[in-house]
């Protein structure tokens, strides 16, 4: 595997406030990479960063060698986010395909049969020209993942695809995600749903305080972390029963 994405030294501040400090991450061609942290830590700003969708104040992002900010190819870099962002004036057949048509410069008929096919392989067949007001939350973040691939990205972020759905729309949007996984995509993804990172991760990474505090495959830092911190934080999703 070769690195596609390389992060070094990477500072972001807010004002005066540290968000993001001396990060350092490399994320190689088919691998999965899952950001853990508690709530603030800068999970989502990391993201925004590598998508130049924030200025960042120190260090530097490539994206295939490529600079951020400096030339780098940003088509190759798809991003999917929590609010879903579907433009609610289109349906969603037009919403997928207006990307590739003003960016890539595609005929409509191209862009339309590759969307039709993508929509079909997450389950979305027939809901083409529904609009998102039509759409359940799991269906408007399918659309938004089939939005990110019709561009045909080499990195694929997604930012807490599923905060905002509950648990039966929760599991057919993660199972989408899996699939891309099977898939080979390389893929960024911070989360909040455990038994999710255990299973797509390659490599998980915890960020506290904006500093990565540990990074180990899944295996390890599910069963032994290294960090006291990392223990603290996996034991927030643990309960101990009530009933004797």
């Amino acid at each position: 595997m070769s690195g596609l994405l390389e992060i070094k030294h990477l500072t972001k501040r807010f004002g005066d406030t540290v968000i993001l400090n001396d990060i350092n991450i490399t994320v190689n061609k088919g691998e999965v990479v899952v950001i853990l942290g508690p709530s603030g830590c800068g999970k989502s700003t990391l993201l925004r960063c590598i998508n130049a969708l924030e200025d960042i104040q120190g260090g530097e992002i490539l994206i295939d060698g490529g600079m951020i900010g400096k030339g780098a190819d940003m088509s190759k870099v798809g991003m999917v986010f929590q609010s879903y962002d579907l433009f609610p004036h289109l349906n969603v057949l037009d919403n997928i395909t207006l990307a590739p048509r003003k960016v890539h410069k595609r005929t409509r008929a191209d862009a339309e049969e590759e969307a039709r096919e993508l929509l079909k392989r997450v389950g979305l067949s027939g809901k083409e020209k529904s609009f998102p007001r039509e759409l359940s939350g799991g269906q408007k973040q399918r659309a938004a993942i089939v939005r990110a691939l019709i561009m045909h990205p080499e990195l694929l972020l997604f930012d807490e695809v599923t905060a905002a759905l509950d648990p039966e729309m929760v599991r057919e949007v993660l199972e989408v995600i899996l699939d891309l996984a099977r898939q080979e995509r390389t893929m960024m993804i911070v989360t909040h749903e455990m038994q999710f990172a255990k299973a797509i991760a390659d490599r998980v990474i915890m960020i506290d305080g904006g500093s990565i505090v540990e990074e180990n495959p899944p295996e390890r830092f599910f069963t032994e972390p290294d960090t006291q911190r990392a223990r603290q934080f996996l034991e927030t999703f643990t309960y101990e029963s009530v009933r004797k």
